[in-house]
């Protein structure tokens, strides 16, 4: 089938753009060249207007509708990034929007959504679900659908991605960008390629959505019975078809990354770089960090597509990253059930510089023998090696010590 995006619809996607969206920065980054042996980039897409690169696409998408469409509305699917995007863009337009997102999609992007004056429906148990409801609707209302990334039209907007990106970065290796249903890599992928054939376009899919991965590995288009991956913005379960065949096109390779993975990358990225990113904004780091992709001394940019991410998943994020890297430690100990007994535990730990988030003395406990107490400690560390260091000194005080 012929290709139904190329440069020039880019270029004029670009000029629709022009003074709607940021043209996001380009950071290069210090710590993880040094930690990955690449010359890395950011493109902080996670500070675009709507908080990701999906405005972009929808943005140009309908303002090319005729005013016969924009009178009917649009309408949408999405976990959330294309909805705010949607909804900006058709509020701006003066267009009116309706949205539906999965019934599991973060609060934060629903509320986000209604902010910029989009109407939400919840329905489906996913992505994949809430597109159907979605055409359902649209068949109903007669309103023009957006899709989140199987149109040339908002594939062309995302490409402007990749015009910043050679403006930028003429002198580039690589660039390594997320991939759910293929909008944003397909048209990256033409701007680059197009205008320099020799740039690697590599794409990231979370282990537990491999749509693309597995229809580009096996020569037909795939469709998962299920996901399951903390990166939503890519949690897809069938590619595009227009996008599929981009993809088979321009593409150098794609890889998987597991959602551990992901999570270290966010908690790296917040810790080390301060850049809050989604768990699909963070996948093209995961794969370069856990050596999925190796581009020694090669001037990599690593395409961050979002930040939106919700707030109780990065606190559990960074709660288990702290665990594994051993920087809090949870335990359980017995005390004698006397005045000065948990004073006298207390002293052992600050001997070893243990601080103490939280503590629970529990004398009543029903598996606890009578006159003494249950005591169950988060605690502060410094490492791996500090944790031994307090567990060592805990038994040598007398004291059973559980980790938990």
């Amino acid at each position: 089938m012929p290709l139904s995006l190329n440069l020039d619809m880019i270029r004029e996607a670009r000029k629709r753009l022009a003074g709607v969206i940021h043209p996001t920065p380009l950071d290069h980054s210090t710590t993880f060249s040094r930690l990955t042996g690449s010359e890395v980039y950011f493109k902080l897409e996670n500070l675009q207007k709507t908080g990701s690169f999906k405005i972009r696409g929808a943005y140009n998408k309908i303002m090319s509708l005729t005013p016969e469409e924009r009178d009917r509305g649009v309408i949408a699917a999405s976990a959330g990034n294309h909805a705010q995007g949607v909804a900006y863009a058709a509020t701006k337009a003066g267009i009116r929007s309706v949205v539906v997102m999965p019934e599991g999609a973060p609060i934060s992007k629903v509320v986000a959504t209604r902010g910029y004056g989009g109407r939400v429906v919840l329905a489906g148990g996913g992505y994949d679900e809430a597109f159907e409801y979605a055409c359902q609707m649209q068949k109903e209302t007669g309103a023009t659908l957006v899709h989140g990334f199987d149109d040339p039209m908002v594939a062309a907007g995302q490409g402007t991605i990749g015009l910043e990106l050679m403006d930028e970065l003429p002198d580039l290796d690589a660039v390594l960008v997320p991939v759910g249903g293929g909008g944003l890599i397909s048209g990256i992928a033409v701007a680059v390629k197009s205008l320099n054939p020799r740039v690697r376009v590599i794409g990231i899919q979370s282990r537990g959505a491999p749509a693309v991965y597995l229809s580009l590995k096996g020569g037909d288009r795939r469709e998962l019975t299920s996901t399951a991956t903390i990166a939503d913005g890519i949690s897809v379960r069938r590619p595009g078809e227009f996008t599929l065949e981009i993809m088979r096109r321009y593409l150098d390779d794609i890889v998987l990354v597991d959602d551990e993975e992901i999570s270290r990358a966010i908690l790296m990225l917040l810790e080390r770089s301060k850049i809050v990113v989604e768990g699909a904004g963070a996948v093209p780091l995961a794969a370069l960090l856990h050596g999925h992709v190796s581009l020694p001394a090669k001037k990599v940019v690593l395409v961050l597509s979002g930040g939106n991410i919700d707030v109780n998943i990065l606190s559990i994020i960074i709660e288990r990253g702290l665990v594994k890297s051993g920087r809090i430690i949870r335990l359980r100990t017995v005390v004698t059930d006397q005045p000065g007994s948990l004073q006298r535990l207390l002293a052992v730990l600050a001997d070893v510089r243990a601080n103490v988030i939280s503590i629970n003395h529990d004398r009543i406990k029903p598996q606890v023998p009578l006159k003494q107490a249950e005591v169950e400690l988060l605690l502060e560390t410094s490492d791996v090696e500090h944790i031994e260091k307090i567990m060592s000194a805990l038994s040598r005080e007398g004291y059973g010590v559980e980790r938990i």
